[in-house]
């Protein structure tokens, strides 16, 4: 085995795309972004699965943060199948809490802390910011498998597509990114 063949992969910035035919009708037709990748596991939020019965508002309210400067009415996202209530805001990398922001990269960063919702509230959060409840996540070497059996297609995250308004458009503008149209896209995949 040469050197290349060890190099690791590290998925932390990167947007997954789930391939049709996964298996899993939570994951259908989702993109999730990661949040970290390392030798012991993955973890990442589904960013295009908003909930029906749950406003960032009701949240908000739950928590008795008061949200009446709140301007714009917020969506709070299905973030995946582990831990479903706790809470995690993935953000644009200019707002920071030292002690609980994880910043992913340069453009984003995720924090999992009342502090983020707090000043989400009072008007003096990150510019961008999408809530969810729950995560995605995956054991060490558990995700590698998955992209090697063409459960996941990936590509670089972009603001435009994470924190786009039109939810059900993100799976088909990250297939895009990669110049693949969904519609030739097979559920059977193949290795050469």
């Amino acid at each position: 085995m040469s050197d290349t063949d060890n190099t690791e992969m590290n998925l932390s910035g990167k947007l997954l795309i789930a391939m049709p035919g996964m298996g899993d009708p939570r994951f259908e037709k989702s993109v999730v972004f990661m949040c970290a990748h390392s030798p012991e596991g993955a973890m990442g939020l589904i960013v295009n699965k908003p909930s029906a019965e749950l406003s960032l508002g009701d949240v908000l309210a739950q928590l008795d943060i008061d949200a009446s400067s709140i301007t714009k009415a917020g969506k709070v996202f299905f973030g995946g199948p582990v831990e479903g209530g706790r809470g995690f805001v993935l953000h644009s990398g200019e707002y920071n809490n030292d002690d609980s922001t994880l910043k992913v990269d340069d453009v984003f960063s995720m924090t999992a802390t009342r502090d983020i919702l707090e000043a989400m509230a009072h008007g003096e959060g990150p510019q961008e910011a999408l809530a969810a409840l729950g995560y995605a996540g995956w054991s060490p070497g558990q995700i590698e498998d998955e992209i090697q059996q063409n459960a996941w297609l990936t590509c670089d995250a972009e603001k435009a597509i994470v924190f786009a308004s039109d939810d059900d458009t993100k799976w088909t503008a990250a297939l895009a990114k990669l110049g693949i149209d969904p519609l030739l896209l097979s559920a059977e995949g193949g290795h050469a």
